[in-house]
């Protein structure tokens, strides 16, 4: 099997209201997200048509007492995950939540970037049979197809993600005022960008563009499941069109398509 260290393998939301959440996203973008967890604790998967995608995990009262909101996270695959929480703590980041094992699956940690922005680190459990995660695919319909972080570092946070994850800059566009809107790759296979957070927008985080057929219609629906669609469609490169929305609890996501 190749080498899948950095890859990003795993998409998950964090919500207050799980059947809200499924109703939505199961119109939006066509997933069926379980109504109910299948194992003991309360987290329940993803799927499109052909394959996971991730998982989605209700907010405790607890959790929001501490400060956590609805929000998507992803988790990027690492060899060995107290080695990295160590070299990452060592470069500015954070741990969110220490190392834990997921039975049978793997282990894994929360961390943040140096400029804020959370996200999990894992050494899964390679499945029976070999095979790797397509929850991040370019081209699959129901996939994350492309990760964009909005930094208050760009420099300091694309330095960052290469040395820790492999990843390489494959060019840029410009953006006037904002910038320059720096891709990224992993290997020969564009992952997403970075950009500099602009001062009156959202505080540094990744935002996660899920493949949909027809965005037009899908921002439709969007609006009319109680969400919000703040951008958009807007032309991209490739001969594509982007929305960033709001689900009805207020997490921030992207969808893509022609």
């Amino acid at each position: 099997m190749a080498d899948q260290t950095g890859n990003f393998i795993w998409y998950e939301l964090l919500t207050t209201d799980a059947a809200c959440a499924k109703a939505f996203y199961d119109d939006v973008i066509g997933w069926n997200i379980e109504p109910q967890p299948s194992g003991p604790m309360d987290y329940r998967m993803i799927s499109a048509p052909d394959g996971l995608v991730g998982g989605l995990m209700p907010l405790t009262d607890e959790m929001q007492a501490g400060g956590a909101r609805p929000t998507w996270l992803t988790y990027l695959n690492v060899a060995d995950v107290d080695a990295s929480v160590a070299t990452i703590v060592d470069d500015g980041g954070q741990v969110m939540l220490p190392a834990f094992d997921i039975p049978g699956t793997g282990r894994a940690a929360m961390v943040a970037d140096p400029q804020g922005a959370p996200f999990y680190i894992m050494a899964p459990i390679p499945p029976e049979g070999g095979g790797e995660s397509s929850s991040f695919s370019p081209t699959m319909a129901g996939r994350c197809a492309w990760n964009e972080l909005a930094t208050s570092d760009q420099h300091g946070a694309i330095d960052f993600y290469t040395r820790h994850f492999g990843w390489r800059t494959s060019g840029s566009m410009p953006m006037g005022e904002m910038g320059d809107y720096v891709f990224l790759s992993h290997g020969d296979v564009p992952i997403g960008a970075a950009m500099q957070r602009q001062p009156d927008g959202p505080p540094t985080s990744w935002i996660f563009y899920f493949r949909v057929g027809d965005v037009a219609a899908a921002a439709a629906r969007v609006t009319r499941g109680g969400g919000t669609v703040h951008h958009g469609p807007a032309e991209v490169p490739g001969d594509e069109l982007v929305i960033v929305a709001s689900d009805p609890m207020g997490a921030m996501f992207g969808l893509v398509g022609k």
